[in-house]
Order: structure tokens, then C-alpha cells, then sequence
């Protein structure tokens, strides 16, 4: 166990970050790594099977942590866009695919449970993607794990159904339906009940040992023993661990066992994927390769567009559609399941299920590039309408103001701003966000504000100033090269990420840079020297000499910050003079104050 646990890690240490590197994804990174160990590669692991069972387990408990985030009201919020999102989806899906099944030869019964088992998309893969991509909060993201849910939940009656469609099924269903239906309903009051009434005094009595691996191991014995629960009665294991997890969100306890969570999750997805790169049989890939790509192409291309329409049809953005379709265009986990089921059940054949089996676990490897393809169409598309001059006509010719970028920075900015009466010309170039902004009234105009010719239109000649808030460094810098250079008259007010974000600025000629997190830290720093008991004023004095000292600091490294060692020595000499005045006021305050008592 430990060597083969060693030549998991050691795979992964190559092979992820590499991916990460060359820009493909960390998913894509772990398919890689198990393709090389497994036994088409290396033949570092050859029982693949037992690996992907055990493995399976990471898809439970992200699926735990993702129901820890959702309360049972938002939860019950979601369920137009879990039901009625999923079953379109799965509708469309499932029928195109069964249809194209049916037409290469498979009987009907067959094509219907083929149809819908590549109809499922990988929520590990679908939910990795976009946590990496900051994309689950989003309306578009929260529709996308809405349709996995409902094709969990869609998986248990699909494995049900089964046995039942084979020539074996007199055989294969030993109890009666309504004792299987009666034992599934148990399960999940059981979760139910162990989720509202016992876990959260049995988390108080674990919370009060002050034992944070006892803590641990009680989180991950709930969620193995919920999922075992749901496994022993024939119900996924996830959606019993994602029920389990929604009802725990409400709890005090929900940060404390997401943390301790996380890392078994990481680590277990990625061994889910390194499974799935050593089940591809690349044996099958070279004796029939036209077959499998043509496998491969149709199914891609059937589910592409009717998840395309899907996403048309419960009003996703058309701006996110392609996102939304590339997102859960592979085949999911389940489907290896389902194709089990139904070798077993005598309704596929050997040579179909491996050859499906196949083509779900290379749709996996081409999701993280078909979103390369994606974001290089996009950027593409929006270079073109940039040339195109396909952004906003701007009539706010009173605004004295314009405000680059109205995200999380340039929306304070701009309603304080309207707030007191103060016309601005927003450029943002997210259709999504300015469409949302338009609902309130602001006027917000789309198109890029490096645009020579759009900054023209928003009135950069006659403006009194203009607010740099954009969020990326380069378009930041871009954007300031092109005003200083063409309206060397406009005041700008800029917004700076980092250190060197800064020095870039002011060495442009931006004379007010306002880094994006300082002020808050600062203050957190005063309320922190307050709380170990500084007087409220002493602590806003030291935060004051250290805002002197950091920004004279940084201002002397703007003539240096090319050279790395005249850099280095001018950082070292202003951490030493700050460290001085501190001392030096440390002492004057002492000697007085002494006399009134104070500390």
C-alpha cells in the first residue's frame, strides 16, 4: 500500500504541476499521470478497478462540502433550476444521444439506457473546473451544479430500471419493489434524522475534547457511515453525503468540518481522476481508432448542442452558453456504473461497453481542452468586435467622470460618486455584470476602455479625471499607457493589486494609486493593537507612522525597482528606519504618558 501510495504522489507531483504550467488544467494533469502508471504506460498499478472504488470516495465528500454550503432554504430556492433545468437537459440530452445510439445498430432498450447514461456529466470534473475558474457563484455556475444534482438524483432510478430491461431480470431482482423503494425511504430518514437531532450534540460533546484529530475522524466517520448507509439500499453514496451536508449548513460546526474536510477531498479527487487516465484502454484506441474517434467526435458534438440549447432554454446568458456546454459536455462517472450494470443485465455487449466505456473516459481528458479552445475563441471574438467598433454609442456626454472597470473596486468608487449627485461615463466589458447594473439604473456602457477610440467617445478630453479600477495588472497598465500618452491633461486615479502594480503605476505618472486591500489591513491592524490593550488613539498614531513609512518606502523603490540589488537595499533601509520611529516613538510615548498611568 505505501509503495503504491508513493507512486501516486509522485505522479502527481510531476505531472499536475507540469499541466498547470503548460496551462491545461489540473484535471487534465491527473488523466495524464494515471495514463502514464497505468497498465498502457508504466505498469506502475495494474488494479485499476479496486483504485477507481476507493477513489470514488473523493466525489463523496466534495459533494459533503458542497451541500455544507448550501442551507435547506436556498436549497428549496434552487429547485425550479434542479427539476425543471435537469429534466430539459437530461431530456435533450438523453433523447439525441439514445437516437444516435439506436441508428448505429444498438436495440432500442440499449440505446434508451445508453442515451442516458451519456446524457450525465462528471460532477467532479464539471465542479473542479469551475471551483479553479471562480465560476460556481455565479448564476451560470449555480444552473450548472442545479442539472448535476438532478442527474444524481436521476442516476438511482436509471440503475434501478435496469435489471430490469435485461433477460436476466427474473433473475436479478430477488425482493419486490416496494421492499427496495421502503428500504431507500429508510435511508434517507435515517440521514435526515441523524443530520437535525444527533449530530450537532455529538459534534458539541467531540468540539468539547479539544481534540482536533478526534474532530477529524468524527467528520470523516459521518460521511463513510451516511454513504455506506445509502450504498448498503442501492442510492448513491453522493447524494446521501450531499443530503447530510445540506442539512449540517445552518450548524456552528459547518466551517470547522469543511476544513477538516478539504484536504481527504483533494487528495482522493485527484486519485478519482489518476483512475480514470489508467482505465482509458488505449489497446482498444489502437486496434480501432476510427471507431473510437468517431465515438468520441458524435457524442461531443450531440451533447455540445443540446446542452447549448439546454442552456438557451433556462435562460443561461448568451455569453455563457459555450461555457456552460463545455462545462458538462463529458461523460460522467455514473456512466461506467450504468454500462456495468448493463453488460451485467445482459441489455449491452462486451464489445459496446468497452467501446462507450471508452469514449466517457477520453471526454473526460478533452474538457480542460476544449475550455483552452473556449477561451482562446472568446478572446478571439473579442478582439474582433473591438476592431469592429461594436461597443457601446455613449450619450453621457455631462459626465465629468469615467470609471475603467466597475467590479468589486469601481462600483465603491462609482456609488459614492451617483450617491452625490455625480454623473460617470462605467466601461466594463462583461455583458453579464453591465446588464445587471443596468436593471438599478447606473449606466454602464460596454466595450474596452484601452480603446483609443471609445475613450474618445466617453469624453477623455473633457473629463476631469478618470478612475482606473480594472481589475487585471496589464489591461491596468494598458489602459494608463494610452491616456498618458494621448490626454496627458486627464487626472487619474488609479487602483493597484500589488507592490508592483504600484511602483508601475507611479513610475507612469499616476499621481493617486490606491492599493486595493491596504486601508482595510491597516485598520485591522489599529482594532488589533486596540483589542491587546493600546489606547484607541496610540494605536491610530502607530498605524499612521507605518502608512508614512510603508508609502515613503515604496516611493523610494520607484527610482530603483529595475535594479534588483539597489531594490533589495532600499526594502532592507526602509524596514530599518520604520523599525527606528517606532522605537523612538515607542520611547517618547512611554516617558509621557508615565505620569497619567497609561500603557
Amino acid at each position: 500500500m505505501l509503495t503504491d501510495a508513493l507512486i501516486y504522489l509522485a505522479a502527481t507531483v510531476v505531472c499536475v504541476p507540469l499541466a498547470q504550467r503548460f496551462k491545461l488544467g489540473a484535471v487534465l494533469g491527473y488523466l495524464i499521470a494515471g495514463a502514464i502508471i497505468g497498465p498502457w504506460g508504466l505498469r506502475f498499478v495494474s488494479d485499476v478497478e479496486a483504485i477507481m472504488h476507493f477513489s470514488e470516495f473523493g466525489v463523496v465528500l466534495m459533494l459533503f462540502v458542497i451541500g455544507l454550503e448550501l442551507e435547506p432554504k436556498r436549497l428549496f430556492e434552487m429547485r425550479k433550476r434542479v427539476f425543471g433545468g435537469g429534466l430539459v437537459q437530461l431530456g435533450l440530452s438523453g433523447f439525441a444521444l439514445a437516437l444516435a445510439a439506436f441508428a448505429l445498430g444498438i436495440g432500442w432498450k440499449a440505446a434508451l439506457v445508453v442515451g442516458l447514461a451519456l446524457a450525465l456529466s462528471s460532477t467532479a470534473i464539471a465542479i473542479a473546473t469551475m471551483d479553479a475558474r471562480n465560476f460556481l457563484p455565479t448564476p451560470t455556475g449555480q444552473s450548472s451544479f442545479a442539472i448535476l444534482l438532478f442527474q444524481d438524483i436521476a442516476a438511482i432510478p436509471l440503475l434501478a430500471v435496469i435489471p430490469l430491461m435485461g433477460a436476466a431480470s427474473a433473475v436479478a431482482t430477488n425482493e419486490p419493489g416496494w421492499l427496495a423503494a421502503a428500504k431507500a425511504f429508510g435511508a434517507i430518514t435515517a440521514v435526515v434524522v441523524i443530520g437535525l437531532y444527533l449530530t450537532r450534540p455529538l459534534l458539541r460533546v467531540i468540539a468539547g475534547t479539544n481534540l482536533r484529530e478526534v474532530f477529524t475522524a468524527f467528520a470523516l466517520l459521518l460521511v463513510i457511515g451516511i454513504a455506506q448507509l445509502m450504498s448498503i439500499v442501492g442510492l448513491s453514496m453522493g447524494l446521501g453525503a450531499f443530503l447530510a451536508g445540506v442539512l449540517l449548513a445552518s450548524s456552528e460546526y459547518r466551517h470547522a468540518l469543511e476544513t477538516d474536510i478539504e484536504p481527504f477531498k483533494g487528495l482522493l479527487l485527484g486519485l478519482f481522476f489518476i483512475s480514470v487516465g489508467m482505465a482509458i484502454d488505449f489497446g482498444l484506441l489502437v486496434n480501432q481508432p476510427g471507431t473510437v474517434a468517431m465515438l468520441l467526435l458524435g457524442f461531443l458534438t450531440l451533447k455540445l448542442g443540446t446542452l447549448w440549447l439546454a442552456a438557451r432554454m433556462i435562460g443561461v446568458t448568451t455569453r455563457q452558453r459555450g461555457l456552460f456546454a463545455v462545462l458538462l459536455s463529458q461523460g460522467g462517472e455514473f456512466a461506467f456504473v450504468v454500462f456495468g450494470a448493463a453488460l451485467s443485465a445482459g441489455v449491452l455487449s462486451a464489445q459496446w461497453a468497452a467501446l462507450l466505456t471508452m469514449t466517457v473516459a477520453l471526454s473526460m481528458a478533452t474538457t480542460p481542452l476544449l475550455l483552452l479552445l473556449l477561451d482562446w475563441w472568446s478572446a478571439r471574438a473579442e478582439c474582433l468586435n473591438a476592431k469592429a467598433g461594436e461597443a457601446d454609442v455613449i450619450d453621457e456626454k455631462e459626465a465629468r467622470v469615467i470609471i475603467a472597470g466597475f467590479g468589486r473596486f469601481g462600483q465603491i468608487v462609482g456609488r459614492l460618486l451617483f450617491a452625490n449627485g455625480i454623473k460617470a461615463v462605467v466601461l466594463d466589458h462583461d455583458p453579464d455584470q453591465i446588464e445587471l447594473l443596468r436593471k438599478f439604473g447606473y449606466k454602464v456602457f460596454y466595450g474596452d476602455a484601452a480603446r483609443l477610440d471609445l475613450l474618445h467617445a466617453a469624453g477623455a478630453a473633457e473629463a476631469t479625471l478618470l478612475v482606473n479600477a480594472i481589475d487585471d495588472v496589464e489591461d491596468s497598465l494598458l489602459l494608463t499607457d494610452i491616456v498618458r500618452e494621448n490626454f496627458p491633461k486627464l487626472t487619474m486615479i488609479a487602483r493597484a493589486r500589488n507592490l508592483t502594480h504600484y511602483v508601475e503605476l507611479r513610475s507612469r505618472g499616476v499621481d493617486v494609486v490606491e492599493r486595493e486591500t491596504f486601508e482595510a489591513a491597516l485598520k485591522a491592524g489599529r482594532h488589533t493593537l486596540e483589542v491587546l490593550g493600546f489606547d484607541r488613539f496610540r494605536a491610530r498614531d502607530m498605524a499612521n507612522i507605518f502608512r508614512r513609512h510603508n508609502i515613503g518606502s515604496m516611493e523610494a523603490l520607484i527610482p530603483v525597482f529595475k535594479d534588483e540589488a539597489s531594490r533589495l537595499s532600499a526594502a532592507r533601509t526602509g524596514r530599518d528606519e520604520l523599525e527606528a520611529q517606532i522605537a523612538r516613538d515607542q520611547e517618547r510615548f512611554e516617558k509621557e504618558h508615565s505620569s497619567k498611568g497609561w500603557h
